[in-house]
């Protein structure tokens, strides 16, 4: 299962990049996220479906220091990306 979402608000230089990469590293899900011109959050999460499903619910509210707006999700075909990373 491979997800995109896009999470609008105070998002960056709150932590939420390590911290998306701390949860998806303890979910097993693998894929990226980075930080967006606009002052969005990006990220990609690929793996088991439940996992990926927690994943993309935590991003609604995402680390402690995180004030989400909007989390747009978009459904796509697995790539067969392998690990985590802050791009």
């Amino acid at each position: 299962m491979r997800r995109r979402v896009i999470v609008s608000g105070r998002v960056q230089g709150v932590g939420y990049r390590a911290a998306t990469l701390r949860q998806a590293r303890a979910r097993g899900v693998a894929g990226w996220v980075r930080n967006r011109p606009d002052g969005t959050v990006e990220a990609v999460f690929e793996g088991d479906p439940e996992a990926v499903a927690a994943l993309v619910a935590w991003c609604e509210q995402g680390p402690r220091m995180a004030l989400v707006d909007r989390v747009e999700v978009v459904e796509e075909p697995d790539e067969g990306l392998a690990g985590f990373e802050v791009r």
